[in-house]
């Protein structure tokens, strides 16, 4: 099966109204477990799982598209200026988790979706052993809940719902710095 729209919000269950998680975009492949009152519970290729209407998705094996950058800061500098969203993967709206990811998807690599679940697939990168391109980890509890590239000279890049900017590059940010768990390496 595969994502039949442009843009398929997944939602945490059964429900318009529910939190979106993610998106599935055209032609992504995607997995159903159950079919229940015009509803889809699916699985991406990301291994990511949520609800879409069951009109959203259609016969036919889906494929991620091919690398289309070589590196993922560049790949994320075009979404440079787009609105925040939750659960967002498009320049329509993108969320932090979700700018990382699909940089990294444009460079044929398929990372996981949440913030804290790649800090959990990257390796930890120790006190100045940072690089541009490594990801900074963020959260004042047990795992993170916001990402970011880290730029060199104490910049970063990254998805901000803070004063509704969106998809920012600027200085890492007194408040951000005091939350950071660490940096990581994809």
């Amino acid at each position: 099966m595969r994502c039949a729209v442009a843009v398929a919000r997944l939602r945490a269950e059964p429900c318009a109204d529910a939190e979106q998680v993610t998106q599935a975009l055209r032609g992504e492949p995607l997995t159903v477990v159950e079919v229940r009152d015009g509803w889809a519970h699916v699985v991406t290729a990301y291994d990511y799982p949520g609800w879409v209407h069951a009109h959203v998705i259609e016969e036919g094996a889906g494929e991620l598209p091919g690398p289309s950058a070589a590196d993922p800061i560049a790949a994320a500098r075009e979404f440079l200026g787009c609105a925040y969203e939750w659960g967002g993967l498009t320049s329509a709206g993108i969320d932090c988790s979700g700018l990382v990811h699909i940089a990294y998807r444009t460079t044929g690599r398929l990372v996981p979706r949440d913030s804290w679940q790649q800090e959990a697939a990257g390796e930890a990168v120790g006190p100045g052993e940072e690089r541009p391109g490594d990801l900074i980890a963020y959260g004042s509890t047990d795992r993170a809940d916001h990402v970011a590239f880290w730029l060199g000279g104490g910049r970063i890049l990254h998805a901000t719902a803070k004063e509704a900017r969106g998809v920012v590059e600027e200085p890492e940010s007194a408040e951000l710095a005091a939350r950071r768990r660490g940096v990581f390496r994809l």
